[in-house]
């Protein structure tokens, strides 16, 4: 996982579906941090946006994966 910010981003979103801006508030990440952590994790498939063609409250979940390595880190 690698960074702090992915760390904290995986563990806001343990078995939540939330907008970038509830993932800021819960970790206490700038918005603009939280944009680049998500599309990090994309890439590795850990977390995938769900309504993809909305340009404004998008809306992002764990994938399986990331799910597991959530549920590792409690």
């Amino acid at each position: 996982m690698g960074s702090t910010y992915r760390v904290k981003a995986v563990s806001a979103l343990d078995n939540e579906i939330k907008i970038p801006t509830q993932i800021a508030r819960d970790t206490g990440i700038r918005t603009n941090h939280i944009s680049k952590v998500l599309s990090e994790l994309k890439n590795e498939e850990l977390v995938e946006c769900i309504n993809e063609d909305a340009k404004k409250g998008r809306l992002y979940r764990l994938t399986s994966t990331g799910q597991e390595i959530a549920d590792e880190m409690k």
